[in-house]
């Protein structure tokens, strides 16, 4: 308390205690590809298609960003940065005698539909290489290491990678990150049956989609099949911005999808669904939809994608709104204010129904006391709040048993 010594009217501003935790942005993706131009691994922001085309270029044959990026804003996504990571060296050269046969009328035009039917988009060979990238320090972190600095992102894309390498270290980057999640995208093609579909190490931190849907690609002038990663990363961000993060992005309509190179039936998604492949289909009346909402984990405590990403928003909701605790006096009083701020924002999350349960009590717990806190964990400058979280996951299987009824019951 000050020390007063003239004589008078003072007025104090006394703190509450109440700090409150707020949980941030969930839907803030991460891009890793190559673009036709602009910055090279150095992550920028960008809000819509047409920004990204001003400063990226669009939809090119020498990657599956632009593409990705198309489809991310088209699903209801607001907010990605982008690194390129590399200039597109593609260069479509006109040939001197393609030049003369278009003079030759419909000869021509079968030709040209021929060339056409040879437009191949394909990320490039060292593509692996440049997602791994290097990091020499601020100024000169490239490929997932120029993310490092970025806390706002929560999702990690690179459209069309499938190689096991690069996947490997996607996902290891997420789980060192804690608060991200990788989109991984199956191949495109299948050499063998559909339960040979190759599939990444085991990992709580992200989900794997297939297969490619079909979209129109301005720059083919046709429609073309693409890497749905993109697309369902903008799903995530729909159904963040209306239902919460709580909500299992599935049974969400694809947009800009025309069709799936591999329409699935029941039976052969019943190989899929166990090892963690979601699915995309195509249902009559429905449109095409995003159908899983599985991790490619093994431990089933963490199933289901909606369950991680909504641990991963409370950690780092709780991690960011409790730093004004740091070298505060360590004492009950300070506990009871712990204890205070965690119950508010956990009953607001049960609130909005991220939780399962019918009162707080069922739907989570929040301790800080003496036995958390013994003497000697005090002298050693720690202070251990204990909190758990029931969250409420979704209704994958939906069963209606059905059988006649007498007309004596």
């Amino acid at each position: 308390m000050p020390n007063y010594l003239t004589p008078g009217v003072y007025v104090e501003e006394v703190s509450s205690g109440n700090k409150p935790i707020e949980a941030g942005a969930t839907n803030v993706v991460g891009f890793l590809g190559i673009a036709q131009k602009g910055p090279i691994n150095e992550p920028t922001l960008v809000t819509n298609w047409t920004q990204y085309s001003k400063i990226f270029g669009g939809m090119h044959r020498g990657g599956w960003l632009g593409h990705a990026v198309y489809q991310f804003f088209q699903n209801g996504g607001t907010k990605c940065y982008i690194n390129n990571l590399d200039e597109s060296k593609f260069k479509e050269a006109a040939k001197p005698e393609a030049k003369a046969e278009a003079k030759e009328g419909a000869k021509a035009e079968g030709k040209t539909e021929a060339k056409k039917e040879e437009y191949i988009i394909k990320n490039p060979d060292n593509m692996t290489k440049l997602i791994m990238g290097k990091d020499d320090g601020p100024g000169k972190r490239t490929g997932l290491f120029a993310f490092n600095p970025i806390t706002d992102i929560s999702i990690v894309c690179a459209p069309g990678v499938d190689d096991p390498a690069a996947q490997d270290a996607i996902l290891s980057h997420c789980e060192q990150n804690r608060f991200r999640v990788a989109v991984l995208d199956a191949p495109e093609t299948l050499d063998k049956g559909i339960d040979t579909i190759p599939m990444p190490r085991d990992s709580t931190m992200g989900a794997y989609y297939f297969p490619y849907i079909k979209m129109y690609d301005p720059e083919a002038d046709k429609e073309i099949f693409a890497p749905p990663s993109g697309g369902v990363a903008g799903v995530y961000g729909r159904v963040d911005s209306t239902r919460g993060v709580h909500k299992a992005p599935a049974n969400e309509i694809f947009r800009c999808a025309t069709g799936v190179k591999y329409p699935l039936t029941d039976a052969e998604q019943e190989l899929l669904n166990p090892k963690g492949i979601n699915c995309i289909r195509e249902f009559e009346g429905r449109g095409i939809r995003v159908w899983g909402a599985r991790t490619f984990s093994s431990d089933a405590e963490w199933r289901y994608i909606n369950v991680r990403r909504l641990f991963c928003m409370v950690e780092k909701a709780i991690q960011d709104g409790t730093n004004w605790v740091v070298f505060e006096p360590n004492t009950r009083a300070l506990w009871k204010q712990i204890v205070r701020n965690l119950t508010a924002f956990l009953l607001r999350i049960w609130k909005d129904g991220a939780l399962f349960g019918d009162s707080p009590e069922e739907a989570f717990y929040v301790r800080c006391d003496d036995e958390l806190n013994p003497p000697e964990s005090i002298d050693a400058g720690y202070v251990v709040c204990e909190l758990g979280i029931a969250p409420a996951k979704p209704a994958e299987f939906v069963v209606f048993r059905i059988s006649q009824k007498t007309l004596g019951d």
